[in-house]
């Protein structure tokens, strides 16, 4: 059953079922589907033993999945339309699970990546499905408390996946980590199959479309899989190839400019696109972007940072690092119904996205103050609180970015948006991996230059260091004091290289304030926009 405004467009579809069971149902294997983002992370050595493999060559696991899931992003909203968004949610669904079991049945490294491209590419589409499904199945004063669920999914799973695949990983195999995602997709495929249903707005443009001639924008698909495949791999490779010193990133570089500069031209001229960049040319929906873009930057770069140094300086194992993570989760969950009902009483979208923000570079600068000597305690409260203002802007944003944009438009614009995120979130681990290693190398030039034989703390440090090892050859006693000297000055370099990009991500979050502030003010109440 559907209510209509004056104007006669679509405002509300009541589905056939209770529509919380409709979200609950697409949030399962989307949970999954963002855990594989990082749950495999931890399982790399694993990995690359078992398949008498180098580390390196194991990295193609993660490579292979995000390219996959990149390029299948944009592509969701037109593949939507054109099977209809049950059946792709669906297809999507079960190319995700069976991929997963093969994943785990892989016999050589070969196989596993070749299985986690397909995984991505079923993986690729559950996201934006089940974005676009949520807003069609509630209505606009209701849509808050939908996203909170959806947000539990998007900020708790990435959050979980490296504690849980440590956990698996050390009592059980690897291969465990893709079986787990088998029994919950084989739910979610019963469950979508009974509850999800395409509302009657989507069903009409699904036969406009198939009454006409097929016409698939071949030009656009190929410029944007092979731009946005080839940005992929610059990204994830990026740092581990040193950058534009190699002649492999130095040509997908180029083959990613070319080729996604000639795709936005082409789309933006195109009458039938994969991906609808006019879409933009809203207020809201643009700076929705652009905020969602910096703080997955900010908030997936955190997240690689601060496992990172807890094991490299304070010699955390990979799993009580989780366990430093893990508890951020928790309080996402307890806050993102509040959110969601905040909104539903009719509170502007716009001050929640703004205080988000503010919390998150409150947050994340408080991290830069750690010392090597922190308790575990001091480090979870911190990333807590980072968490929280993520989860404040999330659904807020979630909610203000479809508000002024027609209802046909659900599917593109949902395939776009999480295009948009997933890119941040690329971007923001880039840069927290390269500026480490380039800001760890400034500071200890630094150092170095201050640690000289001549200054007096410097002369007692080394003397010191030089007896440690009891007596013994004077000259063996000053190498072996100068090699802890230089272990030290590394040490405290790579520290200071850390809380460095605490400052940048904290500034990153307020840089993007004055842009919420341009957009319409964003009230969902009574089922109408509330637009001034």
């Amino acid at each position: 059953m559907a209510t209509a405004d004056a104007g006669g467009s679509l405002l509300t579809v009541r589905p056939r079922f209770n529509p919380w069971i409709i979200a609950l149902t697409v949030t399962l294997a989307t949970f999954m589907e963002v855990l594989d983002t990082s749950i495999a992370n931890v399982a790399l050595k694993h990995i690359a033993g078992s398949m008498a493999a180098s580390e390196d060559e194991s990295t193609w696991v993660l490579t292979s999945y995000l390219v996959a899931n990149a390029v299948a992003l944009p592509l969701s909203g037109w593949l939507s339309t054109l099977m209809g968004r049950k059946r792709f949610y669906m297809t999507c669904v079960a190319l995700f699970t069976l991929s997963s079991a093969l994943c785990g049945m892989a016999a050589s490294l070969g196989q596993l990546v070749f299985f986690r491209v397909l995984q991505g590419v079923g993986g690729g589409g559950l996201q934006p499905s089940e974005q676009a499904i949520l807003v069609d199945t509630f209505p606009p004063q209701k849509r808050g408390m939908a996203m909170a669920v959806y947000g539990m999914a998007i900020l708790v799973a990435p959050i979980l996946g490296p504690t849980l695949g440590g956990w698996i990983t050390d009592n059980y195999s690897w291969r465990w980590i893709f079986y787990i995602n088998v029994p919950v997709g084989c739910l979610s495929l019963v469950l979508s199959n009974i509850v999800v249903e395409d509302p009657p707005h989507l069903k009409a443009q699904r036969a406009s479309l198939r009454s006409k001639p097929l016409q698939i924008d071949y030009i656009g698909l190929g410029l944007l899989a092979l731009g946005l495949g080839a940005l992929e791999v610059v990204f994830d490779k990026g740092q581990q190839e040193d950058w534009f010193g190699s002649r492999f990133i130095i040509t997908l570089t180029a083959l990613a400019v070319v080729s996604l500069t000639l795709a936005v031209i082409w789309e933006l001229l195109h009458p039938s696109p994969i991906l609808n960049l006019r879409l933009l040319k809203d207020r809201n929906f643009l700076f929705c972007a652009i905020v969602i873009f910096c703080a997955f930057g900010v908030l997936y770069g955190s997240t690689v940072l601060l496992p990172q140094m807890l094991q490299t300086l304070m010699g955390y194992s990979a799993t009580m690092a989780g366990l430093v993570l893990s508890p951020a989760g928790f309080f996402t969950i307890l806050e993102m119904p509040i959110i969601g009902f905040l909104l539903g009483r009719g509170l502007d979208a716009r001050w929640l996205i703004i205080a988000g923000l503010v919390i998150v570079a409150a947050a994340t600068f408080w991290m830069s103050t750690f010392t090597l000597q922190v308790a575990p305690g001091q480090l979870i409260w911190p990333r807590i609180v980072q968490t929280l203002g993520a989860g404040l802007l999330w659904v807020p944003i979630n909610t203000a970015a479809y508000l002024y944009l027609p209802r046909e438009q659900t599917n593109n614009a949902s395939g776009l948006f999480n295009l948009i995120r997933n890119e941040g979130s690329s971007i923001g681990v880039a840069v927290a991996t390269t500026l480490l290693q380039r800001h760890a190398q400034f500071h200890q030039t630094w150092l170095v230059g201050h640690v000289t034989p001549l200054h007096p703390q410097t002369a007692a440090v080394l003397q010191q260091m030089s007896t440690i090892g009891g007596p013994g050859d004077a000259v063996t006693g000053t190498q072996q004091g100068l090699a802890r000297l230089y272990s030290l000055v590394q040490h405290e370099a790579l520290t200071l290289s850390y809380l460095d990009l605490y400052r940048l991500f904290a500034f990153a979050s307020l840089l993007v304030i004055p842009l919420v502030l341009l957009m319409r003010r964003s009230v969902a109440k009574g089922g109408e926009l509330a637009a001034h």
